[in-house]
């Protein structure tokens, strides 16, 4: 199921059996944390120098779904204040907004807590010549309700049971699919929430739950493990990207997408990551069999 992660089940298995087969704390169990690399912060200057021309290619890659009528899907996920909604702004700022949409949901209505967990998701997938970008998505399930008290355990186990079933259908069916998630230190976490509440552009993005996040930081990180451990596929793999630095994990974060796209007349010279801010997932969780 996994990238070579053991999965001690197969998709051709009984429901009630894989079921079973999801145990909470076994990615986590499993895991190696890489240290985190130190980089100098990048300076504005050189970052908006550097960001110019990936914006012209982003464009090219946007022109290229629309006339191909491609369906290209991109999930930004992390921990609170991980940087992912910076970036996202970044990604569709000069994009043309009628082939663009932002998905970002807000909590589940009466009526949406009666339906299928992803039916109010599903409305929102790309068709023909769209650029979709969900921030958050149904992978709030593996993490932020699990941690919260949200979901019952057994909905956990459900959803990192089935989820890597959804986006393969996903992938078959034709939509290009990305997982990003966010890494930010709970150091740097701490220091964007204090910005936040004494800066009155930024108040709103402050939640209670944010304010539990830091508490609760362990409990996070198991949950994040375990949703690695369950739903990094070869189909739909997660990309993480190390953003204690916002200016350099936006830049890394669009010069990897455009370097996984094959838009014509592509600059390869300007898409070269950083292979310390762009990781993989068994690059960065080492996992023990």
């Amino acid at each position: 199921m996994g990238q070579d992660n053991g999965l001690p089940y197969t998709l051709n298995h009984n429901p009630m059996k894989d079921l079973e087969a999801i145990e909470l704390g076994a990615g986590h169990a499993r895991a190696n944390q890489a240290p985190r690399a130190t980089t100098k912060k990048l300076k504005r200057i050189p970052y908006e120098e550097t960001m110019h021309p990936l914006r012209i290619e982003l464009l090219k890659a946007q022109n290229w779904i629309r006339e191909n009528d491609l369906r290209v899907m991109c999930i930004y996920e992390g921990r609170d204040a991980g940087g992912k909604g910076g970036t996202l702004k970044r990604f569709i700022e000069f994009l043309n907004p009628r082939s663009v949409n932002v998905v970002a949901l807000d909590k589940p209505t009466d009526i949406e807590r009666t339906q299928w967990y992803f039916q109010r998701y599903v409305k929102h997938l790309p068709h023909a010549g769209q650029w979709v970008f969900f921030d958050r998505s149904w992978y709030n399930r593996a993490v932020v309700e699990r941690v919260m008290g949200f979901c019952e355990k057994d909905q956990t186990r459900e959803f990192l049971r089935f989820v890597p079933e959804y986006e393969r259908s996903l992938v078959n069916s034709g939509i290009i699919v990305f997982k990003f998630w966010f890494s930010v230190s709970k150091e740097e976490q701490l220091f964007r929430f204090n910005r936040r509440l004494t800066n009155p552009l930024k108040q709103w993005k402050l939640s209670p739950v944010d304010k539990d996040s830091q508490g609760v930081w362990d409990v996070y990180t198991e949950a994040k493990d375990d949703m690695f451990w369950y739903t990094d596929t070869p189909w739909a793999p997660w990309t993480i990207i190390k953003s204690d630095d916002k200016k350099r994990a936006r830049i890394n974060c669009i010069r990897y997408f455009l370097s996984q796209v094959d838009y014509p007349d592509k600059d390869e010279s300007l898409l070269k990551y950083d292979s310390q801010i762009v990781r993989t997932v068994p690059e960065e969780m080492n996992w023990t069999k």
